[in-house]
């Protein structure tokens, strides 16, 4: 080979160097996306997490790119999903939708960073050490909607205090469940209220719920925080109102969507957060290092002509500590 063409080629591919280098730079992150709802049913708290990234620099397609993964309600399904998005080495896992998907991601791996968003204890599910220093590789935001059990029992005997029986309507497979039932029953307990837990994983057991409930002459229900629940509360609330049940949750939108009353704080700002945090994450922030976020702001709606159709008078006390009245 004649010494100029050797020089040639060492100079071109020389020159293409910094082209690879820079190919590499501005390859994009990759988010995992792990839900236990259905993307139909989740339309606001994706928007919300696509909110919180953007607000950190981050959009998809631009800089990012997400993977997502949903479980539609089937929580079998969780651990093969967050196995797939681990084998696809993403860079970081949200998980949310509720505590099975956080579980799921957790399970599937120690290296790759997690955030999540989740209604229960973390602390007191062994998600995390604590949650000022979480260590590991997890880190995320709970919104305490699983500790709302007794507040929810106050609610409902303030609102319905001759109810002989309530009925709180749990998932039996939710994480949650054993610790949100054993909360309401130490609620009832105190007031010296009779409580029945009554339970519903699939869309057959709502209507079986309401008969059980119909039978035991219930006074009022509520309903757990869930992905499951969330997902079937429009049918929650026309059996409700077919049953002529007052019936409450902690889940954000109940009231509105035409249930008695909501209390809790949103998630919808809880997925905005968790935007932020991934973004934090994907700028080299150690999940271990990021303290567990809580709720500061509590809310509570009260849907007035949902009362009126049930023939209940609303209490002034519920009336004066609610932040919004639908009438």
């Amino acid at each position: 080979m004649r010494r100029r063409d050797f020089i040639a080629i060492v100079g071109g591919t020389a020159a293409t160097w910094p082209l690879a280098a820079r190919a590499q730079q501005v390859t994009m992150p990759v988010i995992g996306y792990l839900s236990s709802r259905s993307p139909g049913d989740s339309a606001a708290i994706i928007a919300a997490f696509h909110k919180g990234l953007s607000e950190a620099g981050y959009v998809e397609g631009k800089n990012v790119t997400i993977e997502s993964r949903f479980a539609a309600g089937h929580m079998d399904q969780l651990a093969k999903l967050a196995a797939d998005l681990v084998s696809r080495k993403v860079s970081v896992i949200v998980a949310t939708g509720g505590t099975s998907s956080v579980v799921a991601a957790k399970a599937a791996t120690a290296t790759i960073p997690i955030v999540f968003v989740m209604g229960g204890d973390p602390v007191r599910l062994g998600i995390v050490s604590s949650l000022a220093r979480p260590g590991g590789n997890i880190t995320g935001i709970t919104f305490l909607a699983n500790g709302l059990a007794a507040k929810e029992v106050q609610l409902l005997h303030e609102l319905v205090p001759k109810a002989v029986l309530l009925g709180f309507l749990v998932n039996p497979y939710d994480p949650n469940e054993k610790s949100d039932a054993a909360e309401a029953q130490d609620a009832a307990d105190r007031l010296g209220q009779k409580i029945v837990v009554v339970k519903a994983g699939t869309e057959k057991d709502l209507e079986a719920v309401f008969a059980t409930l119909a039978q035991q002459h219930a006074g009022a229900l509520f309903v757990d925080v869930e992905p499951f629940l969330a997902m079937h509360q429009p049918d929650i609330i026309s059996l409700a109102n077919r049953y002529s049940l007052p019936t409450v949750s902690s889940l954000e939108g109940f009231a509105a969507a035409g249930g008695l009353m909501n209390y809790g704080t949103s998630i919808v700002d809880a997925n905005r957060q968790l935007g932020v945090y991934t973004a934090q994450v994907l700028k080299g922030a150690k999940p271990a290092d990021l303290p567990i976020m809580e709720p500061t702001k509590f809310r509570l709606v009260v849907n007035k002509k949902t009362t009126n159709k049930l023939g209940l008078d609303l209490p002034i006390s519920i009336l004066l500590r609610a932040d919004e009245v639908i009438e």
